[in-house]
């Protein structure tokens, strides 16, 4: 499908790892924009008219594993090199070397890292609701498995196959209700409830969700679509992510400690746990992102920050490209 004017468009284009399905709209300097989980190009709805409009080509992908993107069925085809080569691939099938890489949640660590092991392909990056930290450390399973006490850490519970995927996919729509809902600013748990980043001991996630109404930013339309494309698709796709992390480790054992360079900016949401718990993080920047521009935390924002306040995010990434360097 070709591009018309200010419409948003949608293609695949191929990669070595398979297809990857993106959204696109204007024309100009690309802006690659990347979401977490379990999100989907549409993350991006608020941001790509925007962003088109101010001179940009904006292309969201659906990340491998998701929405109409390839799914390969072994797990390690999830692994973080993996992903970096597939938005390396949609770049140059842009023809608009180098580009500008934007994420969100699990989009963030990988924009990071892009940017980090491919500079001569992304010349800034754009970090929402997780902070860039350096690949080394301890191994990932291992902290993860430290956390909590009689409790289990959700990324420890995403590891085993077909653990979380027996809790959500009898019932997608609401288990993405609920978890959107989980960190959202308007319905999260009151401080002092049961943290829903936790599962009792023989429990479920949703168990910790709250119940009873959407979030603000998130209409019946809208979770329509996600729902959707998880029921199409399944969730195991999304969750290889996590079940890479000590592969990860591994993987880049060479950049234990490497800084990003380019220019970038992070945006965080001042009640966003991503942000809270990793604050350690955001004040190491002078240090692993010495090219930061524009640091800002939202008051009263939850964690899905570009669904959330669209039009302060929208400012702030359209006033960061418009100050870099051509």
């Amino acid at each position: 499908m070709a591009q018309h004017g200010s419409e948003i468009t949608q293609r695949t284009v191929s990669t070595p790892g398979g297809r990857i399905h993106l959204a696109e709209q204007g024309t100009g300097p690309l802006v690659l924009l990347i979401h977490g989980f379990p999100e989907s190009w549409y993350s991006w709805r608020h941001q790509l008219p925007v962003l088109a409009a101010a001179g940009y080509r904006a292309v969201a992908i659906d990340v491998r594993g998701y929405g109409r993107s390839s799914k390969p069925t072994a797990a390690h085809a999830y692994r973080m090199l993996d992903l970096v080569e597939d938005n390396v691939s949609v770049v140059h099938a842009m023809g608009e070397e180098p580009a500008v890489v934007v994420g969100h949640d699990w989009g963030a660590t990988i924009a990071a890292h892009s940017a980090l092991l491919r500079p001569e392909v992304f010349r800034a990056v754009g970090l929402l609701s997780v902070p860039y930290t350096p690949p080394g450390g301890p191994r990932p399973t291992s902290v993860f498995a430290g956390m909590g006490g009689d409790e289990e850490f959700y990324v420890s519970y995403f590891q085993e196959p077909g653990r979380a995927e027996a809790e959500i996919e009898p019932d997608v729509r609401g288990w993405l209700a609920g978890f959107y809902a989980a960190l959202s600013a308007d319905t999260m748990p009151a401080a002092g409830a049961p943290d829903p980043h936790f599962v009792s001991r023989g429990g479920t996630l949703r168990d910790r969700f709250p119940g009873g109404r959407l979030p603000g930013w998130l209409g019946e339309q809208q979770l329509d679509f996600y729902a959707a494309e998880f029921e199409r698709t399944g969730l195991t796709g999304a969750l290889n992510r996590y079940r890479n992390m000590d592969r990860d480790w591994e993987d880049l054992a060479a950049f234990d400690g490497a800084p990003v360079t380019q220019p970038s900016l992070f945006v965080g949401g001042g009640l966003d746990a991503s942000t809270t718990w990793l604050a350690d993080a955001i004040h190491a920047y002078p240090v692993t992102l010495p090219g930061l521009v524009s640091s800002h935390i939202l008051d009263g924002c939850g964690h899905w920050i570009q669904q959330e306040r669209p039009a302060e995010v929208n400012r702030i990434l359209t006033d960061w490209l418009a100050a870099l360097p051509c």
